[in-house]
């Protein structure tokens, strides 16, 4: 009995996908463009800290949250490279579309790692990659909070960005909230379909959505 144990939970650990720490930069298969509602993020974690992207007339809406080098099956992070860090310069310049110099930092130690990119390149693909996407003005526009299905925050993205198809797209929702919208891309940085365990839609349909500060 005790093999057979030790057996189901080797097979299951065998069978869900993980991170896999301090594996080699540049051995991947794709990118998750991560893009966070940022009333979300407030919500749940910025306003504890006082970020500045948090403060009232901030008008953030969708950021940057990173660009996550992917595998088929699982994902690298902290992996070992021969890039050296990046300069305060190079993380404050991403801080008009990742919120902060700190959140630039930390997807560089976690994600960029793993690109086998140097930072300056690292975070121009991430730019252009996101500049790329076309976010749906009207969430922008929202005057007041509402519950809805994490589906139409997909159609909407879909709706925006002609040649999408929904496999190539996640949303997601932490707490009850919208949370993320995750385009998957090739290392060219086209739309692709993302892989089985990136495919993780939130099923709610009464998310809530709060509007931009």
């Amino acid at each position: 009995m005790h093999r057979l144990a030790l057996g189901l939970v080797a097979l299951a650990l065998a069978a869900s996908p993980a991170a896999a720490e301090g594996e080699r930069a540049g051995a991947f298969d794709y990118y998750i463009l991560a893009m966070s509602w940022s009333p979300a993020w407030c919500a749940a974690e910025g306003d504890d800290r006082g970020a500045p992207q948090c403060a009232e007339g901030a008008g953030r809406g969708w950021v940057l949250h990173g660009l996550w080098p992917q595998g088929e099956r699982g994902w690298p992070s902290h992996c070992r490279t021969e890039a050296r860090d990046p300069t305060r310069a190079e993380t404050a310049a991403m801080a008009d579309i990742m919120g902060s110099a700190g959140a630039a930092w930390h997807q560089w130690r976690k994600h960029g790692r793993c690109s086998g990119l140097a930072p300056g390149d690292y975070f121009a693909a991430a730019r252009r990659a996101f500049a790329a996407v076309n976010r749906p003005a009207l969430f922008d526009r929202m005057q007041q909070a509402y519950r809805l299905p994490a589906r139409v925050v997909e159609e909407a993205f879909l709706e925006a960005n002609p040649g999408w198809a929904p496999d190539m797209l996640t949303i997601t929702c932490t707490d009850g909230r919208i949370r993320e919208a995750r385009l998957c891309l090739t290392r060219d940085l086209r739309p692709r379909r993302c892989g089985a365990d990136a495919v993780r839609d939130c099923r709610m349909r009464d998310a809530l959505m709060e509007p931009v500060r």
